[in-house]
């Protein structure tokens, strides 16, 4: 923490228009910071952090703030640079497919923009959410499968590093980073490496028409099955624009869901072969997304795991889970995208929980799958840390650290978030 806060908060308030006290109801994981600031472009926002760099406040970017506690808690927390004011769509090329949004826009005012000219950014997030809180915590839906995650979609972005320097990449610009793909680079990093004050993205039509086609496997039925219907959509010539799974409890019913988009005849057409593929004739189709099928995922006050894998591993994961609830007395829901190797497990917030992340980890750990927790209480973080905290090993930690120390030397940008302090 800076040792005089009161020079801080005027260098802070001529660098930046909009700065105030932080108080409790801004605090990060417990953490009340010493001041908000909210830039209404690039160049304020790269004033504000040269300011706090030169007083050593610790920086946490901050969008709807519905993501703030996902991953490891922040070890300081200075300041708050609040996004919501840069909230504009720069420019829409429709005729490019391309738009270039502000990281404070909020993405259901970006998407009906779009919408008028029957465009969209192909990613199922809450409307709330914010294009750089997208792009900062890889955020994805079931689409996923078909248009992948947001470092697929975005082609583009401005950021500004923790001493104030401004760096762009990808689209309509001329300057690069040190070879960096920085809209890769950024896609995820939570914070850690900068504040990402733009986004370009790549943009979709939007389909003429959409179907769902579900189908559950019964009590009992063998996982194998399961994964095999999986496979066989997500492989598919059909084209699935998602493939999703939901099973409210260990051992119960399965459901599966595939998503079909295109003209309405060809998705009428792809619907009923898709039927008889996964179902076997009693698989349903409607232009209604199943009840259970997953919008966005959300954090509940529980605890969110993550599992990737390879889908071929699907059944295996299924029954590790089973086994793995079971021995740890907890009763998780599952869902997500399977067809994507991708699935979630929503758990209670019960220290239970630690034994059964611990477990997966365990049995998965040889069938190339990777176990995250991605949100959780303090009580269940806190037994995390002692046997691999919310990450787990992670192959390439050195990397991470590496740029880190390249983007962040001081460590000041959401310090702690990410794993081994960094």
């Amino acid at each position: 923490m800076t040792a005089d806060p009161t020079a801080a908060g005027k260098a802070l308030a001529a660098a930046c228009s909009v700065v105030r006290e932080g108080d409790s109801g801004e605090a990060v994981d417990g953490i009340v910071p010493l001041f908000v600031a909210s830039p209404g472009d690039t160049a304020e926002a790269s004033a504000l952090l040269r300011a706090a760099a030169e007083h050593d406040l610790a920086v946490v970017p901050r969008g709807s703030g519905s993501r703030l506690g996902w991953g490891a808690p922040a070890a300081r927390c200075d300041l708050v640079v609040d996004t919501l004011r840069m909230d504009s769509v720069i420019e829409h090329a429709a005729g490019d497919l391309v738009a270039r949004v502000q990281a404070g826009a909020r993405m259901n005012h970006v998407l009906g923009l779009l919408a008028a000219a029957g465009q969209e950014i192909a990613l199922d997030v809450p409307g709330t959410a914010t294009a750089g809180g997208v792009v900062a915590s890889g955020l994805c839906g079931p689409r996923r499968l078909r248009y992948g995650s947001p470092r697929d979609l975005l082609i583009g972005i401005t950021i500004v590093r923790a001493d104030g320097t401004v760096a762009k990449s990808g689209g309509k610009v001329v300057k690069n980073v040190a070879g960096y793909d920085l809209g890769k680079l950024f896609a995820g990093s939570a914070g850690t490496l900068g504040l990402i004050t733009e986004t370009t993205f790549r943009l979709h039509p939007l389909p003429a028409a959409r179907v769902f086609v579900s189908t559950t496997f019964p009590l009992g039925e063998a996982a194998a099955n399961v994964a095999a219907a999986v496979a066989a959509a997500a492989n598919s010539p059909l084209v699935a624009s998602a493939v999703e799974l939901s099973r409210q409890a260990p051992g119960g019913p399965v459901s599966v869901g595939v998503l079909l988009e295109g003209s309405a005849d060809g998705v009428a057409a792809r619907a009923a072969r898709m039927a008889g593929l996964i179902g076997s004739g009693a698989a349903e189709v409607s232009a209604e997304p199943p009840a259970w099928w997953p919008a966005a995922i959300e954090p509940d006050g529980g605890t969110l795991i993550r599992v990737s894998f390879w889908v071929s591993a699907l059944g295996q994961v299924l029954d590790t889970i089973d086994a793995a609830a079971r021995a740890s007395r907890i009763a998780p829901l599952v869902y997500g995208s399977a067809g994507a190797g991708v699935l979630y497990i929503a758990c209670r917030a019960e220290p239970a929980v630690a034994g059964f992340v611990s477990a997966l980890r365990t049995a998965l750990s040889g069938a190339r799958g990777g176990v995250v927790v991605v949100a959780a209480p303090a009580p269940v973080r806190s037994a995390l840390a002692e046997d691999g905290g919310m990450a787990g090993a992670v192959p390439s930690l050195s990397l991470m650290r590496a740029v880190k120390d390249q983007f962040d030397p001081g460590h000041r940008m959401a310090p702690g978030r990410f794993p081994e302090g960094i």
